[in-house]
């Protein structure tokens, strides 16, 4: 670098190599300040990748740290044990102390000395520093494991028992306390012996995946890189050998003559009951539907179910359209649930808050208790789509189910189960009492599945956009019509993104469409592919279930490690004896927020709105006129429009189209979905290089929103509106027309005025990057509560204040004149 650095700036360093039979050559010519700046990025690349791989291990510590604390606890009631098993009075014999505690006492003798050792190597942290040989040991003690998961099953049996036969037993067994970490000295929590007993099990699959992920941050250069690599081959090998039978058992119980009867799956979910919801704990047995309530707590004592209803396998069946009448569901406004959530990522960001400054459990405890009580109300009245089910007898019971994954989940278990079960039966009040009793212990999911339960150390979900190329599909075993749905997940309920088209008779789709999905605190991507039904004589369904057939889903962890790169990841989702190949690039919340400047003169995109319409002697900008034209023509009544994202290619298209002034954009437009129609309109308003709203008025608009005083606000919004520039104006009151006659079909597109705005508002009002209150520190992370800050919010609020007048009246009557001008 110093070399170059002293040649004259208009020397060139040439790279030449033989491509080809000797005959081509590819011709390389950098300028020295090129070479130079070449060489600085890729050192920069670097340093940043280092930097992540101590992030890595400062995260491999901490979740260290929690383990051994489990393996702590389990450890504690074991020496007082052994020592009153030789006494007259012995709790457990010393042979049932040795099969429940089985290696646990190796296990935290080998991750004692890998965190003592590993701790004073990140302390004395330099990127040289070598830490290959402590995972290399480590991986090479898996042995302890086997043997431990070997005796997995016996040692959960043996606990049982133990318990059953003596109550001193079973009391310590379900309150085994775990030391607080450093990272959260003020709580301390309580664990079943069954639930610690099962750590060292999840533990295996965790520790391989640490090793990729501390492998994928390791330079190939470094020595610690062949190390790594036969750690995560041994443990991979490790991993895969491991029998199936040695996976967590499905909980079980034993029943008259000797059968046993599993608990195959159970979830929270919402029963609607005469009009109202009601939120249930759901379990599927081996052969049985149980719905039940979880009792409040009261005075300290246990928690326990109370049964609803139950229905027999043999007896069950999915009510069909045909046999029901219209089902009207209570749905909460769109404001109340964005309210909910607001709620929640406040609440999120004071537990932070205190658990960084140490504050007392007692603070802590009664957040955690608010924070709940918000998630009980989110599960409750977010999901709307229903699933019937009905006994022999007629009677119905109706759930409502966030997704149609989720639906097609429940159905294809209990059918599965259903093909073993043949005898009808009813249980006795009795049994019934024990069934439900016994749920407490089977019951795999335990709490509410929203933010209060997630581990500390796990991630909140990924604020950004997400690519989607959906490629084709393999493994069908007759021609169909095709087409699949992705789903993403936000606040643990999942939304419906974007579809591809149908492609029509083949065992082999070949889409290879993107789509540009929105994530706000997403953790997961799913993908439905379905057979389209061009059946009109079932189109009218009316408990909300599609006609079209569901063929596979699948689902994938959007992994932040993984997304982080600027590549493409390709990976294939098998879903059912079906493959479908995708791939996905991830661009986080800070850059994809950027407003850039004006980039250059022609065009439209990235062009600021007062030039283009300027130059097209125009009042609104043409792009804008003939997105909305086009969508009033066609797609007022698509459900999701401008909510379910279009075909990017198709986006860029027409982007691409209207940049260039092609004279055939309105023939482009009439031959495309209009999804990708929607999304044009949209790109187009964020890549304005001000918002609509204009930089200089925006802080004013978010106080003028804000203000209590409802004469008041009506004032300053208006006063507001009128003062932005002409055209800005012009553009946003047809807009704003427009969006109202879209909510004015509402009850067929879902599009309300709440959820127009929640689209809308951030494009048009958020602010370039200077003058924005989000991070622009690309190592600074985007948390929940800044996802649904009062800034975001705020924005969706002023939106939602100008849809919601009825009119908007100015003294000039300009507002008339401008709409009605035969240059708009």
């Amino acid at each position: 670098l110093n070399i170059f650095a002293s040649f004259s700036s208009e020397l060139f360093v040439i790279f030449a190599c033989c491509v080809y039979d000797e005959k081509y050559f590819l011709v390389l010519a950098f300028s020295v300040s090129e070479a130079l700046s070449m060489f600085m990025q890729a050192e920069l690349d670097l340093e940043k990748g280092l930097e992540m791989r101590k992030r890595v291990l400062s995260g491999i510590l901490a979740s260290e740290e929690t383990y051994l604390s489990h393996l702590e606890a389990l450890l504690l009631p074991m020496k007082p044990l052994k020592a009153a098993a030789t006494t007259s009075q012995p709790v457990l014999t010393v042979q049932q102390i040795e099969t429940i505690f089985f290696k646990v006492p190796e296990l935290y003798e080998i991750h004692k000395e890998f965190y003592d050792s590993l701790l004073p190597r990140v302390q004395q942290w330099s990127h040289h520093q070598r830490v290959g040989d402590l995972f290399q040991k480590q991986a090479s003690q898996l042995g302890v494991y086997r043997a431990f998961v070997d005796n997995y099953k016996l040692a959960v049996e043996t606990a049982e028992k133990c318990c059953q036969a003596n109550t001193q037993f079973a009391e310590i067994s379900e309150s085994l306390k775990v030391r607080s970490t450093k990272e959260c000295k003020d709580l301390t929590a309580k664990y079943s012996l069954e639930t610690l007993l099962y750590k060292p099990v999840d533990r295996v699959t965790r520790s391989t995946l640490v090793l990729h992920d501390l492998l994928k941050h390791t330079p190939s250069s470094h020595p610690d890189y062949p190390l790594l690599q036969d750690a995560l081959r041994i443990s991979q090998n490790f991993l895969s050998s491991i029998n199936e039978e040695s996976t967590p058992r499905r909980q079980s119980m034993t029943v008259k003559k000797g059968e046993n009867r599993q608990l195959l799956k159970d979830s929270f979910m919402v029963e609607l009951v005469e009009g109202a919801r009601k939120l249930r704990h759901v379990f599927l047995f081996t052969d049985l539907l149980l719905c039940a309530k979880l009792k409040k707590q009261i005075g300290g004592k246990s928690q326990q179910y109370d049964s609803k209803w139950y229905i027999p396998l043999s007896d069950l069946n999915f009510q069909t359209a045909e046999e029901s009448e219209p089902l009207p569901i209570p749905q909460a406004p769109d404001e109340e649930l964005d309210a909910i959530k607001i709620k929640i990522s406040s609440l999120r960001s004071e537990i932070q808050r205190e658990r960084r400054a140490n504050k007392g459990s007692k603070v802590m405890e009664r957040l955690k208790k608010k924070l709940s009580e918000q998630e009980s109300l989110l599960l409750l009245n977010s999901p709307n789509m229903p699933l019937r089910v009905h006994n022999r007898n007629g009677k119905s019971y109706v759930f409502l189910i966030s997704s149609d994954y989720e639906r097609a989940e429940w159905k294809e278990v209990i059918r599965e189960q259903q093909k073993k079960c043949f005898k009808t039966f009813s249980l006795t009040s009795m049994e019934l009492q024990m069934l439900t009793n016994s749920c407490l212990k089977l019951q795999t999911v335990h709490q509410l599945p929203l933010t209060v339960n997630k581990d500390e150390d796990e991630s909140t979900g990924l604020y950004g956009f997400l690519n989607v190329i959906v490629h084709s599909a393999s493994g069908l075993k007759q021609s169909l019509n095709l087409y699949c749905t992705l789903e993403v997940d936000s606040f643990s309920i999942f939304v419906n993104k974007a579809k591809t088209r149908v492609y029509r008779y083949t065992t082999e789709p070949k889409w290879n469409e993107e789509f540009e999905i929105e994530l706000e605190g997403s953790q997961t991507l799913r993908l439905l592919c379905y057979e389209k039904s061009y059946n009109k004589a079932k189109m009218n369904k009316e408990d909300g279930e599609s006609t079209d057939r569901i063929m596979g889903k699948g689902q994938i962890a959007l992994d932040p490690q993984m997304l982080q790169g600027k590549d493409w990841q390709r990976t294939v989702i098998p879903m059912n004896g079906i493959e479908v190949k995708i791939s996905m690039k991830f661009t986080s919340r800070e850059f994809s927020l950027k407003r850039m400047p004006p980039r250059k003169p022609m065009g439209v995109f990235g062009v600021n709105i007062s030039t283009v319409t300027k130059r097209e002697r125009s009042k609104v900008p043409y792009i804008v006129r003939q997105c909305l034209e086009e969508i009033e023509r066609r797609g007022m009544e698509e459900v999701g429009i401008y909510r379910v994202s279009g075909v990017a290619t198709d986006i860029q298209a027409l982007k691409t189209a209207f940049d260039t002034n092609n004279k055939d954009v309105s023939v482009m437009m009439s031959e495309m979905d209009v999804n990708a129609i929607a999304g044009t309109l949209k790109l187009y308003f964020r890549e304005l290089p001000e918002p609509l709203f204009t930089d200089e008025l925006y802080p004013n608009f978010a106080g003028g929103i804000a203000l209590s005083d409802s004469v008041a606000k009506e004032s300053c919004m208006l006063n507001l509106l009128l003062s932005l520039p002409e055209p800005n104006l012009v553009t946003f009151l047809f807009l704003l027309d427009h969006l109202k006659r879209i909510a004015e079909k509402e009850s067929v597109n879902k599009m309300s005025l709440h959820n127009l705005a929640t689209v809308f508002g951030p494009t048009l009002l958020r602010p370039a990057e200077k003058d924005s209150k989000i991070p622009t520190n690309p190592t600074q992370p985007i948390t929940m509560g800044d996802s649904w800050s009062l800034e975001v919010m705020s924005q969706v609020q002023v939106l939602l204040y100008f849809l919601q007048l009825e009119t908007i009246p100015t003294p000039d009557s300009k507002r008339q004149s401008i709409l009605f001008s035969t240059e708009v």
